[in-house]
């Protein structure tokens, strides 16, 4: 009997910067997820880049124009074959509204980041893309 590899399935995710923030999106759906906050993005449908997955998703469930900018190095496992990859991204137009599967946004500084109960398995993620994209904490007083 031979064993069959399969690719795990690629969810796509955008850590939306602006003036020194994060965009943090709070799940409505499903009922496990409900309340928790992550990266706002989806899975990759076939025949789609990751690329182009992100942007439909980000303007499904955002309503917003993006420009896909570096990949953020790192691969994160969401579930059994389920990996999340992350990039940056830059607004290009609209603003950022809860449309699918989510029923809050919020912009975070770098000291805010703990302020939401982020999804364990974005914790990484959002470490990671926090400190290649947001400004360093400034030093205390």
């Amino acid at each position: 009997m031979t064993e069959q590899r399969t690719d795990p399935v690629v969810v796509v995710a955008g850590a939306l910067v602006d003036e020194g923030r994060l965009l943090a999106a709070r799940r409505s759906t499903p009922a496990e997820l409900a309340g928790r906050w992550e990266l706002p993005g989806g899975k990759r449908e076939p025949g789609e880049s990751s690329e182009e997955a992100l942007v439909r998703e980000l303007r499904e469930e955002l309503g917003v124009e993006t420009e896909i900018g570096e990949r953020i190095p790192g691969e994160w496992v969401l579930k059994p074959g389920y990996v999340l990859w992350v990039w940056a991204v830059r607004l290009r137009s609209g603003r950022p509204e809860p449309r699918q599967e989510h029923d809050e946004l919020r912009w975070l500084t770098r000291d805010e980041l703990d302020s939401v109960d982020w999804l364990d398995q974005d914790r990484p993620a959002v470490a990671e893309a926090a400190a290649r994209l947001l400004p360093a904490k400034s030093p205390a007083s």
